[in-house]
């Protein structure tokens, strides 16, 4: 095993991507209700985000995940507002919740494979993500929990990447140092953050347009090629 003993991973990006299905029932939805196109910008889903965590509500900021569903259930009637949908709001708002929500995700075709080596390896797994309470129940749902033991959502830690609270904490939850600990995520910042605590840290760029460095990935099998270059 080496020096190193425990391997972080982001979640969105970086073991799994969203449900394009999921995407395309969303955003005609909310066409045929308004006659206009969805902003889905990862900008204006934080400027509506934002606007919930700033309406006084009893569930922003989200600690469970009743919380959360209530979360973007308004989430949703601040985009109608947007839109101009003016007609079952409510009922729409409640549909988009249920069906939608996050727990469809999917591994990209290396992620098992990755984790399987990690495992039986003898490496401890753990994921630090940006996210909400159901972070478990969303890797759960597409099979990649069993690999996992540790969880660390922002949303429950009250601190969001590269914040070292969230990486200290996940740290503390799987009892390594920053030194002994791999990390990967498709955000720059995030993946130099957690680069300045210690740990050996890869920003992950399947879409190759990042400056080439020792420290950028194309894929997650380039960290197993890594560790086996590396071993002591």
């Amino acid at each position: 095993m080496g020096k190193y003993k425990a391997v972080f991973f982001d979640r969105d990006g970086t073991l799994v991507r969203g449900d394009p299905e999921w995407t395309a029932f969303r955003n005609n939805c909310i066409k045929e209700w308004s006659g206009k196109n969805l902003n889905n910008s990862y900008d204006y889903f934080m400027e509506v985000f934002n606007r919930v965590m700033r309406g006084n509500f009893p569930f922003a900021p989200y600690h469970t995940v009743e919380e959360e569903l209530e979360f973007f259930r308004q989430w949703y009637l601040y985009v109608f507002d947007d839109l101009g949908i003016t007609e079952k709001r409510s009922e729409r708002a409640d549909m988009l919740v249920e069906k939608l929500w996050y727990l469809k995700k999917h591994p990209y075709p290396e992620t098992v494979e990755v984790l399987e080596y990690f495992q039986f390896k003898g490496y401890k797994l753990g994921v630090i993500s940006d996210s909400a309470p159901s972070l478990e129940m969303t890797l759960l749902d597409c099979g990649l929990h069993k690999y996992f033991t540790s969880f660390t959502a922002s949303s429950l830690v009250g601190a969001g990447k590269p914040d070292p609270i969230i990486f200290n904490a996940a740290l503390e939850a799987q009892g390594v140092t920053a030194e002994e600990s791999l990390y990967v995520d498709d955000y720059r910042p995030e993946a130099e953050g957690a680069r300045k605590l210690g740990f050996t840290s890869f920003l992950l760029d399947r879409q190759g347009i990042e400056p080439e460095d020792q420290w950028t990935i194309g894929n997650l099998r380039e960290l197993v090629n890594f560790v086996e270059r590396n071993r002591r």
